[in-house]
């Protein structure tokens, strides 16, 4: 530290504030709030804060800045808008790279109510912003439902309306509209709809829904019960509002209630508004974590970026976790049971989604990212020196020792490299004996592998046990010279993924059944068993096919394999027609096999 930035620190006063560090550059990096400012911002200085990025920080803080303030609640407000407004690099990140719509009530005769992304401060109330454009477009279809409100862009002015301007539209011809386009509609008839509209927005449906069963009980007393009926529909409508929005009974009045998540890179915050038990609004937002940030910190923060954003007044506030919050006249709750735990929830339940929502989004924009973080997680819980890019994984086959077969699938970057998978015919090995034959593909393969140059995997995985494993690593480790970790995948009676061993001795693995990277290399180990199992299977076909037509005189091995090729199957030889088989093999040829098949004892 030099000795104009000592002098500055030494100077900071014992009282609340905001301070901001600037580089060499003269730009705003860090900006914190605290009690106090002299304690808050010596303790960078005095502590040892390893590598991290915090370490970072300091080593590039030049000078600083700060503002005194008289509460808590100031420089927590005033902290949130210097970070919003410079966006410094050792900062979280609010990430917002999009704007919300808000529904806006305009300011000019008879108001218009639609859906808006840009705040235009000309008088006109806002409502919002919503998170979900299926929520606005829902709001906005109750309200058109319920009210003749008119949706033109005509200057419905005094003396517009006077001189006769305009004409009625559709909208009115279809009872959506009561015409003050042409006198037909006073204001203040007009304002008693924009009035209950207000009142749907502020969560306040049960005035109006008890004034229209009221109403409807009236016509129906009258017996006009056409115009009861419509009503009733209106009715129906704004229950059926109710239901969705109404959460909590109606001693909650303007609350704001907070769900937290994380992990390590981001915080996501929810706030929920209920206003009379209902929800009005709901909204998430995500920081980026920079420095080792706290959560209550980064709850304080939120809370109040989305009550500026919401544009809330709310006396009560409902946190999942204590946080020294210094907002003046606002109750805090952190509810254990009853109706704001249910709200809580609730808020925690819109946190998580949206968290899963936006790593699903994120995988979709960037579908290599999740199979890079499950490699870099098998690295870690194997304890492998590299990340596993390129995993090879082998299985054998065999019925009492005939048709003995192995199989290798490779995996390149946690993804099936279908192209680099590979079949073996045991060669060496006579009768049933699944070690010998391990040996003898791993050595075939790696052998070539070596002397052809190719590249070799970070991982070797055995479908197999401890005793898999060890002949696998006498090829690879005695007879080649060879470093490759190598896996084993132990099955239960069921021929199911049971245990994963690695290193020499053998370890198992500790890892829940449910979890991804059990789940990835248990796939792997279905995946080599379907492959082998195939090429058995077509393998001991192909026998017999061959078996059965070395019985017929004057057939040759040529003849043998056209026929395979073109049918597949003995089945499906011994079933073709006179003219198909000689299609394939010619007409002398083929009508000694369709006779053969018919009558062998003819030939």
């Amino acid at each position: 530290m030099h000795k104009k930035l000592k002098l500055e620190i030494d100077s900071l006063p014992d009282c609340p504030g905001v301070y901001q560090y600037y580089n060499a550059a003269g730009e705003i990096i860090y900006v914190g709030k605290a009690k106090n400012l002299k304690r808050r911002v010596s303790s960078y200085f005095s502590k040892d804060h390893g590598a991290g990025k915090t370490a970072v920080l300091v080593k590039n803080i030049d000078s600083l800045k700060y503002v005194v303030v008289n509460t808590e609640e100031e420089a927590l407000l005033l902290e949130n808008n210097l970070i919003k407004e410079y966006q410094p690099r050792y900062n979280v990140l609010l990430k917002d790279d999009k704007s919300y719509p808000s529904i806006r009530i305009t300011n000019e005769a008879f108001p218009r109510v639609f859906k808006t992304r840009t705040i235009v401060k000309d008088g006109s109330s806002y409502f919002g912003p919503y998170a979900s454009v299926h929520a606005i477009n829902y709001i906005l279809e109750v309200i058109h439902e319920l009210f003749p409100i008119r949706t033109c862009r005509l200057q419905l002015n005094k003396e517009n309306v006077e001189a006769g301007r305009f004409k009625l539209c559709l909208q009115y011809h279809i009872h959506r509209c009561k015409g003050p386009c042409e006198g037909r509609e006073s204001e203040e008839e007009y304002a008693v709809h924009i009035d209950r509209v207000r009142q749907i927005l502020q969560g306040d449906a049960n005035e109006i829904s008890k004034a229209l069963f009221k109403e409807m009980q009236d016509l129906s007393a009258a017996q006009r019960y056409e115009e009861a009926y419509k009503l009733k529909l209106k009715y129906d409508l704004v229950e059926n509002f109710k239901s969705k929005t109404v959460v909590a009974n109606t001693i909650l009045n303007e609350t704001d209630v907070f769900g937290y998540e994380e992990n390590d890179k981001s915080a996501y915050i929810s706030m929920l508004r209920v206003s009379k038990g209902s929800i009005v609004q709901g909204f998430t937002i995500e920081y980026r974590k920079q420095l080792h940030e706290e959560k209550e910190d980064l709850l304080a923060m939120a809370v109040v970026e989305l009550r500026q954003r919401l544009r809330s007044n709310s006396k009560e506030i409902i946190l999942p976790f204590p946080v020294e919050f210094p907002l003046e006249s606002v109750k805090v709750s952190i509810p254990s049971r009853g109706e704001r735990k249910k709200l809580l929830d609730l808020a925690t339940q819109n946190v998580k989604q949206y968290k899963l929502d936006q790593l699903k989004q994120a995988e979709k924009l960037n579908p290599d990212q999740r199979n890079m973080q499950l490699l870099k997680q098998i690295q870690d819980c194997l304890g492998l020196e590299k990340k596993p890019t390129h995993i090879e994984c082998f299985d054998n086959s065999n019925i009492q020792g005939q048709d003995a077969v192995a199989a290798c699938v490779v995996y390149k970057g946690a993804k099936p490299s279908k192209k680099d998978y590979r079949k073996y015919s045991i060669k060496t090995v006579l009768g049933q004996d699944d070690y010998a034959s391990m040996k003898e593909v791993i050595r075939r393969r790696y052998t070539r592998a070596l002397k052809e140059e190719q590249e070799l995997p970070n991982l070797i995985v055995a479908d197999g046990g401890i005793g898999q494993m060890e002949v696998i690593r006498q090829v690879i480790e005695d007879e080649l010279n060879l470093s490759i970790p190598i896996l084993g995948l132990v099955k239960d009676a069921k021929h199911r993924t049971r245990e994963l061993l690695i290193g020499e001795p053998p370890r198992a693995v500790g890892m829940k059944v449910n979890d991804p990277l059990f789940t990835f290399f248990a796939a792997m180990q279905e995946e080599v068993h379907r492959f082998v199992i195939k090429f058995h299977r077509e393998k001991r076909s192909k026998s017999q096919v061959l078996s059965e037509l070395d019985s017929i005189q004057g057939i040759g091995e040529k003849t043998k394999i056209d026929l395979i090729r073109q049918f597949k199957s003995l089945k499906r030889i011994r079933l073709a027609s006179l003219e198909e088989l000689q299609n394939c093999v010619g007409n002398h040829r083929g009508s000694m096999i369709y006779g053969y098949f018919r009558d062998p004892e003819s030939l």
